[in-house]
């Protein structure tokens, strides 16, 4: 896309008009067409997992509905490089479309961090209800700020995040105290974890596989989903329930990127992504109910644990306070209005 002219976006247009004009049967007319616009998707999750599953089911409903005019190529698995480097990347323009945690976006807006406060949210409930409401619009606004993203509608969901380890479960706080656990590069899941004692270390998700295997650190937290499909239970022998975060992921576009297609093709683009987005969370939602069987299966042990002795662990520590300050009193209160009195 980065090569295309002025010149061949308006003639794009015009054919794209003179379609609807001619045929009247749709945006595109019915025979075979090379690809106007080509847009990248990158994300970190494995090509299993039911983000991608969903996306490429997606991206060919683009290509089919605009008769191959618009083509969106699925790069799963951190195959355009780690979290941070996709997110240079996408603001660049390199990359069109990416996928990415609030917990890592954090590092450029510190805002759409709200919705990972620790032991926040308490059900599904209260998660779409805030993302899909009041305080995902706040995030959404605070994304479009940097001017070269936005954020689409809807969050993909990747679930409650759950911590595994190799050499003791976790059950209460005083079990993380010292523990060496790797977590993403994000400040908010680092601030958790430092405020209940244990050792934090910033990994990207592409080596975690291997900074388990070889013991530079005892576990790491993520959706139990994606201890799953990642394999991680080949490298961990504790499933502890902690339920600590919410994740999802935000949907994001380079802003000059989605901008130069015609209006036609944007609308199809959100469109198809709003209903990826919504049939994902379906897939999650059931897969979830299956993968704790597979996760015993594969040899896990699952550890519950209550959330409410860790909750009284990071007030005593401030942590609540702390993120209050920092988010602001209209942010934390949007987070309220949805999860209830934390600090």
């Amino acid at each position: 896309m980065s090569d295309f002219t002025r010149r061949s976006f308006i003639k794009t247009a015009s054919l794209a008009s003179a379609a609807v004009a001619a045929a009247g049967l749709g945006l595109y007319s019915t025979g075979a067409r090379a690809a106007d616009f080509k847009l990248k998707f990158a994300n970190n999750l494995p090509i299993s997992h039911p983000m991608n599953v969903r996306a490429r089911a997606m991206a060919k409903a683009i290509k089919e509905e605009t008769n191959g005019a618009l083509v969106v190529q699925v790069f799963p698995s951190s195959q355009l490089g780690s979290d941070t480097d996709t997110l240079a990347q996408v603001r660049s323009g390199a990359v069109d479309l990416f996928s990415l945690s609030p917990v890592i976006l954090g590092t450029m807006v510190p805002s759409v961090q709200i919705s990972a406060v620790g032991f926040a949210f308490k059900d599904y409930q209260q998660v779409w209800n805030a993302m899909d409401g009041a305080l995902g619009e706040h995030v959404r606004a605070q994304i479009a700020k940097t001017g070269t993203l936005f954020a689409f509608d809807h969050m993909w969901d990747n679930g409650f995040r759950v911590t595994t380890t190799s050499t003791r479960p976790v059950a209460s706080p005083d079990d993380l105290r010292g523990m060496k656990l790797r977590v993403p590069p994000s400040p908010i899941i680092m601030s958790i974890f430092r405020a209940l004692d244990a050792a934090p270390t910033s990994i990207n998700f592409a080596e975690v596989y291997s900074a388990l295997q070889t013991r530079i650190v005892e576990g790491q937290e993520n959706p139990m989903t994606l201890v799953s499909t990642a394999k991680l239970y080949e490298v961990q022998k504790y499933c502890s329930l902690t339920n600590h975060v919410w994740d999802g992921f935000w949907m994001l576009g380079n802003s000059a990127s989605i901008g130069r297609l015609p209006a036609d093709m944007q609308a199809i683009l959100r469109k198809h992504i709003d209903a990826a987005v919504m049939g994902q969370r379906q897939d999650l939602a059931k897969l979830e109910g299956s993968t704790r069987d597979t996760l015993k299966g594969q040899g896990l042990e699952l550890v519950e644990a209550p959330a409410d002795p860790f909750r009284d662990k990071l007030r005593s520590a401030n942590y609540y306070a702390q993120w209050h300050d920092k988010f602001g009193d209209q942010a934390w209160g949007i987070l309220e209005q949805y999860a209830g009195k934390l600090a």
